[in-house]
């Protein structure tokens, strides 16, 4: 069977990642359901339909994560539901930070909609009989305590208590929803698959995902302002380009024996490493201060299963130089 003669959902298709993969699966002739909060939003709708591919192969629908009825007709004879509408939430509904809630507050306001969200997609797919799923979670489920040099999906998870006790409770969103959807999708004869990303580089398909970072403090260097940091802080961050992590995406489902969690970064650089690459792009910018204590050693993964996946993956100078690059044409500015 070719991809035309498939139809798959992507759950959150007018976001920084669901576009993204929207986009490659409309590549590989995917016939594809997107669904988005409000069909007729120009400043979303307009840039999706625009996309190679999408006038035959793409219908777009109204769905909220909090109302599981809404997903059924999306969800309707597809092969492959992709889910990337769960992203961070970093503040409550009356704009209190995670960070000063309590435990109580935290699950409730930060942890729990996010989660409930998932299973309430996941409970779509189970009536409309969808056997595969994959959904994008984040690598903050992943960092064991104490931590290990080198960490992998099968055997490291983060525990959701002790991110909570560090008032971390957008990264224990991550955990426990995980961990629900799992359960979920065992109990309902389900194949599963969870890409596992961070900083997330390269194109972008809408106008406004160039408000986030890394795009937005990009866009920053190349109009010769002040860099991001004002000292280079002493840690690490994890990397990818959204055209390798939407292939990711696709080949988990393409793939009948992928299931379970997978990286969905290249690798990790200090900061300072980071900032000693951007300097060969950006000669004269200004450094922030250098750090003065030991670098701390950038975070390590055993990518195996990552790789089992088949996808080439950028570097991190090549993913920075691409996206610098494509910031520089200027993409939206006749919009």
């Amino acid at each position: 069977m070719d991809n035309s003669e498939k139809n798959v959902c992507i759950v959150g298709a007018s976001g920084l990642l669901g576009s993204n993969v929207l986009k490659e699966a409309l590549a590989k002739g995917y016939k594809v359901n997107g669904t988005v909060r409000d069909v007729n939003a120009p400043d979303k709708a307009t840039f999706l339909n625009a996309l190679p591919n999408a006038d035959q192969n793409l219908r777009l629908f109204e769905s909220e994560m909090a109302d599981t009825e809404s997903f059924d007709n999306a969800l309707s004879n597809v092969d492959c539901v992709f889910i990337t509408c769960l992203i961070p939430v970093y503040k409550g509904p009356t704009g209190k930070p995670a960070r000063e809630m309590d435990d109580e507050q935290g699950y409730e306001e930060i942890i729990m909609p996010t989660v409930n969200g998932c299973l309430n997609i996941l409970k779509s797919t189970a009536r409309q009989g969808v056997k595969n799923v994959v959904i994008c979670s984040s690598t903050s489920s992943t960092n064991p305590v104490p931590p290990v040099p080198i960490k992998n999906e099968l055997d490291h998870w983060s525990d959701e208590n002790e991110q909570c006790r560090a008032k971390k409770y957008t990264s224990a969103t991550k955990t426990v929803m995980e961990k629900a959807a799992i359960k979920f999708a065992a109990e309902n004869g389900q194949r599963l698959s969870i890409i596992l990303p961070t900083g997330m580089y390269g194109p972008v398909i809408l106008p406004e995902h160039m408000k986030g970072n890394p795009h937005s403090w990009l866009k920053i260097l190349i109009d010769g302002e002040e860099p991001r940091h004002k000292k280079i802080p002493n840690d690490s961050t994890s990397m990818s380009h959204l055209h390798d992590l939407a292939a990711l995406f696709l080949a988990a489902y393409e793939n009948p024996k992928a299931s379970g969690r997978y990286y969905g970064v290249y690798e990790s650089w200090h900061w300072q490493d980071i900032y000693a690459e951007l300097q060969k792009i950006f000669p004269n910018m200004k450094m922030p201060e250098p750090i003065t204590e030991p670098a701390v050693e950038p975070t390590g993964f055993d990518f195996s299963r990552r790789d089992s996946l088949g996808v080439q993956m950028r570097d991190i100078p090549t993913m920075i130089r691409e996206t610098v690059d494509w910031i520089k044409t200027e993409p939206f500015k006749l919009q």
